[in-house]
């Protein structure tokens, strides 16, 4: 049980580092340094829990950047910060980097070798899949706020 524990907290630490960084890339206040980082772990962490729970990828990295964009969506209004200046350096730890990276490779190499049914079949696999994921990022940090938004709205 504390391997599992111990696991989580270095994949939280570990995520929280690279959410830091793209934070200061993207040059958001000093202040909100410390919840881009707790925004990274907690994405990178939620969709780590979900794979363990023998959820999809795609599925886990959706569910995941929704609790994020609630998570920001909280912060946003009770700091009085723009939502993006949380969410997009939380997400960084979950970016497919690993299938863009592979499908790329695949393409250069039918580029350079000629083309095999196994190249195609694993560069639309990683293609297919980066997108996938780069979608559900990009719809599970949209629904919380489009929530708000509809639900919250005065009545008129």
């Amino acid at each position: 049980m504390s391997a599992i524990i111990i696991d989580y907290l270095l994949a939280a630490i570990f995520s929280g580092i690279p959410a830091v960084g793209f934070g200061m890339v993207f040059n958001v206040p000093k202040e909100t340094l410390l919840k881009c980082a707790y925004g990274g772990a907690i994405a990178y962490c939620s969709r780590k829990l979900l794979m363990d729970l023998n959820l999809s990828l795609e599925l886990s990295t959706f569910l995941a950047s929704t609790i994020v964009g609630m998570v920001a969506l909280y912060w946003s209004r009770k700091y009085i910060v723009p939502r993006p200046v949380y969410t997009i350096a939380s997400i960084i730890p979950m970016l497919p980097g690993t299938y863009a990276f592979s499908a790329i490779i695949n393409l250069i190499t039918m580029n350079a070798h000629g083309v095999t049914p196994e190249l195609i079949t694993t560069f639309v696999d990683n293609s297919l899949r980066t997108i996938i994921v780069l979608g559900g990022i990009g719809f599970g940090l949209a629904l919380p706020s489009l929530y708000y938004i509809r639900y919250n709205r005065p009545i008129i």
